[in-house]
C-alpha cells in the first residue's frame, strides 16, 4: 500500500506521465493544418518529428549529469512549465513570426519538458513508499496510454464538432494540464533515490553487465512500442480506407487502450505474479501480434493485431525499468536517464 503522505506525489506522477503523452501526440494531429495554413512541406514536417524525439534523447542524456545535483522538484516544476509554454505558444508563435520557426521554438519548448519529464516522474515514484514498486510502476505509466488516448479521441471529437480552426483554444486547454501540475508538484512530498558515489563518467554505468542487458531490454521495448504505435493510424487509413480522424480513433487510439490495460492489469495484480514471467509472456505475445499485422489478408484482423501489440508492450518499459531498480538499487536517476535514452533511440 502507499503511505497516505504520497497520495498527492503520486496523482502529480500520473499527470505528469499525461503531461508527456500530450506534448508527444497533440502536435502531430496538426500535420496537415500546418502543411495546408502555413505552407509547410512534408519533410519539413517530418523534421518536426526528429526534433521532438532528439531533443528528447538529448535531454535524457544531459539529465542523468544534473537531476541528483540540482535535485528533483525544480526541475520536474520547471519540465511542466515548459510542455505548458509549448503547447500555449504552438497556437501564437507562427501568427507573430516566420509560422516554421515559431512551430519549431514551440517543439523545442515542449520537447524539453517531456525529455524530463520522462527521466524525473519514474525516479519520484520509485522512492515512494510501497509494497509493490513494480505494480506502483506499471500503473504509473499506463497513465502516458490515458494522455494519449484522451488527447486523440477529445481533440478529434473537437476538430470533428467545433472544426479544425478551433485546434488554438484545443491547445491552450490542454497546455492548463502540465501548468496546473507545475503548482502541484511544488507541494507534495518528493524523496531521492539513493546513488552510487564515484561514477567516473556518464556511461560509468555500461561496466555493469546487468546494466547491459537492461539497456538492450529497453531498446527493444521503445523499438516495439513505437514501431507499432507511430505506423498504427496510416495502417488504419490504408488497410481499411478510413478518413484520417477514424484512422486516428482506430489505429492509435486502440494501441493506447491495450497498452494501458495491461500496465493496469499488472499494476493491480502484480503482487501475485512473476514480473519476468510477465515479461516472456509479453514478448512472445509480441511477436505473435506483429505477424498478424504482417501476414493477416483480413485488413480487420491485421487492425486487432495491432490492438494486441498495445497489450504486449505494455509492460515492456515500466517492466524494465522495475527490474533494472531492483538489481541495481544504487543506479540512481542516471540509471533511469540511461534506460529511457535506450527506449526512446
Amino acid at each position: 500500500m502507499r503511505k497516505p503522505g504520497y497520495k498527492g506525489t503520486v496523482i502529480s506522477c500520473y499527470i505528469g506521465y499525461v503531461s508527456q503523452a500530450i506534448v508527444n501526440n497533440f502536435s502531430p494531429l496538426l500535420f496537415v493544418l500546418f502543411g495546408n495554413e502555413f505552407n509547410i512541406s512534408l519533410s519539413q514536417l517530418s523534421l518536426m518529428i526528429a526534433l521532438n524525439f532528439g531533443v528528447q534523447l538529448l535531454t535524457d542524456l544531459a539529465a542523468a549529469r544534473f537531476v541528483d545535483k540540482i535535485g528533483y522538484r525544480p526541475l520536474v516544476v520547471l519540465a511542466h512549465f515548459l510542455c505548458a509554454a509549448g503547447l500555449a505558444l504552438l497556437g501564437v508563435l507562427p501568427y507573430i513570426m516566420t509560422p516554421y520557426i515559431g512551430l519549431i521554438i514551440a517543439t523545442i519548448l515542449s520537447a524539453i519538458g517531456g525529455g524530463l519529464i520522462e527521466v524525473i516522474v519514474s525516479p519520484i515514484i520509485e522512492a515512494c513508499p510501497s509494497d509493490n514498486k513494480a505494480a506502483a510502476m506499471s500503473l504509473l505509466h499506463s497513465f502516458y496510454c490515458w494522455g494519449q488516448m484522451a488527447v486523440v479521441l477529445v481533440s478529434t471529437l473537437v476538430f470533428r464538432f467545433a472544426g479544425i480552426g478551433s485546434w488554438r483554444a484545443v491547445a491552450v486547454f490542454w497546455a492548463l494540464i502540465p501548468f496546473v501540475n507545475a503548482f502541484l508538484y511544488m507541494r507534495v512530498p518528493i524523496n531521492a533515490l539513493p546513488s552510487e558515489e564515484g561514477h567516473s563518467g556518464l556511461f560509468s554505468m555500461f561496466r555493469n553487465k546487468s546494466f547491459i542487458i537492461f539497456f538492450f531490454m529497453m531498446l527493444c521495448a521503445g523499438a516495439s512500442e513505437l514501431a507499432m504505435s507511430q505506423w498504427a493510424s496510416a495502417f488504419a487509413e490504408e488497410g481499411l480506407g478510413v478518413s484520417k480522424a477514424m484512422g486516428d480513433l482506430l489505429g492509435p487510439c486502440m494501441f493506447a487502450v491495450f497498452m494501458g490495460i495491461a500496465r493496469v492489469f499488472y499494476g493491480k495484480f502484480g503482487a501475485k505474479i512473476s514480473l519476468s514471467k510477465f515479461m516472456a509472456a509479453s514478448s512472445a505475445l509480441c511477436v505473435v501480434a506483429y505477424a498478424v499485422t504482417v501476414f493477416s489478408p483480413y485488413p480487420l484482423l491485421a487492425l486487432g493485431g495491432c490492438a494486441l501489440c498495445g497489450l504486449a508492450v505494455g509492460i515492456m518499459w515500466p517492466g524494465t525499468f522495475s527490474m533494472a531498480s531492483a538489481a541495481i538499487p544504487l543506479g540512481g536517476t542516471s540509471m533511469f536517464a540511461m534506460l529511457a535514452l535506450a527506449g526512446d533511440t
